[in-house]
């Protein structure tokens, strides 16, 4: 398999690029801006949606689907929600075609024109809070704590194979509350279940925190994120939840009579993540080989590889891995035996390379007359010679070593790429010299925000909730500051 990928150093995006299709994860479609998620890149997708879902569940939460289209008078109720996705609709105004009479093929039946345009999901606030209208009357309907896992479409102009596509796939929770202390409660709890799977399973390391006015979430009162840190200094949002105040509810006139009788307007939350998780799997551990994989979310584990001349080696080694392969399975662990004949073991070795495959063993005749097993880890690339006797907890081990090495080293990467700045010259300095996170003050002024944004490209990823409140001057204006705030250019 030649792998022949571009180096981070000499490309980080042409890397990026070749990576998602060499090692089988994604292609682009017929459709502009649509993407082909492959078998292998699937797999790690219902990875971590398997997990997401078990902690979702697990913090009181039901799934529940919600059509995919939505009337264009329901997105317009909300102001400040359309505004934010006005520019990024696919819009459908026809239920129709028909052959033209020329007969130069199908054309749009100009009888079949919808009474009302149909707004195909880009999120599912407007319908979903409809719905919830229905569902809610009193104070024992509530809390209502919805997930949705679905596909939404925004018509983004320039696309990125997961990082930014037209249509991705993501999980949409909606939860609707009797109180604000409840719904803030809600929107926080779920910002720390993203930060626990980010840094948990995928060895993603985040900082917990709030954004700005001007980058949240449209119809949001706050929004909090998690953001990591790539490899080429630029920081990626992985996941968001949203305090929504009685925005939707007002909008939508969804009451409740309280334990008193009286009606009241119910608190909302929405929160989610998608496919731009894999962007950022990819983009924080993968080095010039190809993927390299946390254990928890790698499709195949372990992957074992036999050496042979003839049917008849072929055969006694399959005999000696079978009960191995049992015993792996017994334990969760999941294996793949190569037997292919139809690929020479170093083919494959790259393969797997490539992959991400986290623990590759080869056994040859040399292996059989000795029992041992070749022993390959892929963060380090550092192979060993293991007992046969000893290689089940060798397995467990490497597995369990791989997911902590793998978040220590994006951890470090990104602490050693922190660097705060007392004035803006320091900050474009930094910012072009090394990148990362910069951690300045800001008078807390849009104008100021906006700014930078436009000189720089570096946006206010977000002000971090953990951390000391020192107190300062804007590096821009010199006006009073509570605290830095961490800015960053960022996919």
């Amino acid at each position: 398999m030649g792998k022949k990928l571009t180096k981070r150093a000499e490309d980080y995006s042409k890397w990026y690029n070749e990576l998602v299709v060499k090692a089988d994860l994604a292609e682009n479609s017929g459709v502009r801006g649509c993407m082909v998620i492959k078998p292998y890149g699937y797999a790690i997708w219902e990875k971590m949606q398997a997990q997401l879902d078990k902690m979702f569940k697990e913090t009181g939460h039901e799934n529940a689907y919600f059509p995919l289209f939505i009337p264009k008078s329901y997105l317009s109720k909300e102001a400040s929600h359309v505004e934010g996705f006005a520019k990024e609709c696919a819009v459908v105004t026809h239920y129709r075609l028909k052959n033209a009479e020329d007969g130069s093929g199908i054309i749009v039946d100009p009888e079949a024109k919808l009474e009302e345009e149909l707004i195909v999901r880009p999120t599912s606030e407007t319908i979903i809070w409809d719905t919830y209208r229905r569902w809610i009357q009193s104070y024992r309907d509530l809390p209502l704590l919805i997930n949705q896992w679905a596909n939404v479409v925004r018509w983004e102009m320039r696309t990125r194979l997961f990082l930014r596509t037209a249509e991705f796939l993501w999980q949409e929770g909606h939860t609707a509350h009797a109180t604000e202390k409840e719904a803030v409660a809600e929107a926080v709890q779920m910002m720390n279940v993203y930060a626990e799977f980010a840094e948990e399973y995928m060895g993603v390391p985040v900082i917990k925190g709030t954004k700005t006015a001007s980058e949240r979430f449209a119809g949001a009162l706050d929004t909090y994120c998690i953001e990591a840190l790539m490899q080429d200094g630029k920081a990626l949002q992985a996941g968001t939840s949203h305090f929504l105040g009685q925005n939707f509810a007002k909008a939508f006139d969804v009451k409740f009579a309280n334990k008193e009788g009286k009606q009241e307007y119910v608190w909302a939350t929405s929160w989610g993540v998608s496919t731009r998780l894999m962007g950022a799997l990819i983009m924080t551990h993968s080095d010039d080989n190809g993927l390299v994989l946390p254990p928890k979310l790698a499709p195949i584990q372990v992957v074992i590889v036999p050496i042979y001349k003839g049917e008849e080696q072929l055969d006694a080694i399959s005999d000696r891995v079978a009960p191995l392969v049992k015993e792996l399975r017994s334990k969760g662990i999941s294996v793949k035996y190569d037997n292919r004949d139809t690929q020479k073991p170093g083919f494959k070795f790259n393969e797997y390379e490539l992959k991400g495959v986290p623990v590759r063993l080869a056994i040859g005749q040399r292996d059989m007359d000795n029992n041992t097993f070749e022993v390959a880890r892929r963060d380090t690339l550092e192979k060993e010679t293991v007992s046969a006797d000893a290689i089940v907890s060798k397995i467990e081990f490497l597995l369990e070593d791989m997911q902590k090495n793998i978040f220590k080293k994006a951890l470090t990467y990104r602490e050693e790429h922190i660097t705060e700045v007392s004035s803006y010259e320091e900050f474009k300095e930094v910012l072009e010299t090394k990148g990362g996170f910069i951690a300045a003050h800001w008078d807390g002024t849009a104008e100021t925000e906006e700014l930078v944004k436009e000189e720089t490209k570096a946006t206010i990823r977000c002000i971090p909730i953990e951390g000391e409140n020192e107190e300062g001057e804007c590096m821009v204006t010199g006006k009073p500051s509570a605290k830095r705030v961490l800015f960053a250019r960022a996919y």
